[in-house]
């Protein structure tokens, strides 16, 4: 660890500015606790994130974010000002969740435990974000660049990181980000530099159909649907950098005594490495083919061959921070100061789209503890303790980042 970095932590964290935003984080923890659980009591399905959007906007202008709107993808963002003429920072934590509408999201306290899907995966660092903005004020901390804060959608799943598309490729701040850092999930000890790229696709092969027994003997869009999982499967890929892939959703068919004439599945495919990504792509692109031209030549084309639609659902760009990069320095040393453990690792985050663009980009945590993320038993601990250290840890790192004034 490079000793500007410890140097510039420490001088943060030794400062009676710093100090009395901690003091407030810790006398405003209750608050941040419930704004939690008002917040994830808001179901925000993928795609439909506008209702918990609007009520976090409401918390951010009770804080005197400034700028505040929602921009054309459903993104809330909202600018606390720098002393003036310095760079633009951004600090993100996403509002959608990975469960659908209509799903129980009332949440249950067990001691200093909270119980809720999404509680965790990101409610709580919506909640930490707003608590650092309420500290900077209480402390009067004015920093050397301006803050932007935003709560963006389309994180999990096929929401295929669309919130940060917008902002980094359309939105009004897309040529002026410097840096950014994304909050989520509550553990401190992984600091994500690497952001694993995907390719997801939905293959249909369709057919002639028929009956099973009448008509045996025609093309099979199933046999041709099985030969490509087949051979995917069998696809040599390095382990390291790590690249993987799933066959991982199907259906289709009308009949156990049809032969089907439409059946789909959707394939994952991911790796940390862009050239790795690249070329698992073509060898899947070429393994859907292969299976079709098998088929059909395996069986009779009378009434017509099988063919596949290949659409595209899902491409998350890869990319990575060095580790030596002063961004990431200053994580590792805030975090460290405040006792955690810490490592680097590869994720698929929102981080990904400033990441291959070039743009320092990290993902950090919230503070506290947690686990059974993206099932209906998630569940985050608000023990004050670790809680704390790991919220003053994540605010050393964005004033490190964003400077001081003096």
């Amino acid at each position: 660890m490079t000793d500007h970095a410890q140097t510039t932590i420490r001088q943060i964290m030794d400062s009676p500015a710093f100090k009395a935003a901690v003091a407030t984080l810790t006398a405003e923890h209750d608050r941040m606790v419930q704004d939690i659980i008002t917040l994830t009591e808001i179901e925000s399905p993928p795609f439909n994130e506008n209702v918990r959007a609007k009520a976090w906007m409401e918390m951010a202008r009770a804080h005197g974010l400034t700028d505040l709107e929602m921009d054309a993808e459903g993104n809330i963002t909202g600018m606390r000002r720098g002393a003036g003429n310095g760079k633009l920072v951004c600090i993100a934590a996403h509002l959608d969740t990975v469960f659908p509408g209509g799903t129980n999201v009332k949440v249950r306290r067990e001691g200093t435990k909270l119980f809720a899907p999404g509680v965790g995966d990101d409610t709580r660092s919506l909640s930490v974000i707003l608590a650092w903005l309420r500290a900077l004020d209480a402390a009067g901390i004015t920093t050397r660049d301006d803050i932007l804060f935003v709560a963006d959608v389309g994180e999990e799943g096929l929401g295929d990181l669309r919130g940060m598309r917008h902002l980094f490729q359309k939105g009004q701040y897309k040529d002026r980000i410097s840096a950014f850092i994304t909050v989520d999930s509550p553990d401190m000890d992984r600091i994500v530099t690497g952001g694993v790229g995907s390719k997801r696709y939905r293959v249909t092969f369709n057919g002639p159909g028929g009956h099973s027994y009448g008509a045996f003997g025609l093309v099979n869009p199933m046999f041709a649907m099985a030969d490509a999982v087949s051979r995917l499967g069998r696809v040599p890929v390095p382990a390291k950098p790590k690249t993987t892939f799933s066959a991982s959703v199907t259906g289709g068919g009308t009949s156990i005594n049809a032969i089907p004439n439409s059946v789909w599945t959707d394939f994952d495919l991911r790796s940390e490495s862009p050239a790795e990504l690249d070329r698992l792509e073509q060898r899947f692109l070429e393994i859907v083919g292969e299976a079709v031209k098998a088929e059909n030549e395996a069986r009779s084309t009378h009434n017509g061959p099988v063919v596949a639609d290949i659409v595209k659902i899902g491409d998350r760009p890869a990319g990575s921070t060095s580790e030596g990069h002063e961004l990431v320095r200053f994580a590792q040393a805030a975090i460290t100061a405040q006792g955690f453990e810490t490592r680097f690792e590869y994720s698929s985050t929102d981080a990904n789209i400033p990441m291959s663009m070039g743009i320092p980009a990290i993902k950090i945590g919230s503070g506290g503890y947690g686990g059974r993320a993206h099932s209906l038993e998630e569940w985050i601990d608000v023990e004050p303790g670790a809680s704390l250290r790991g919220m003053a840890a994540g605010l050393a790192t964005v004033l490190a980042l964003a400077g001081v004034a003096d």
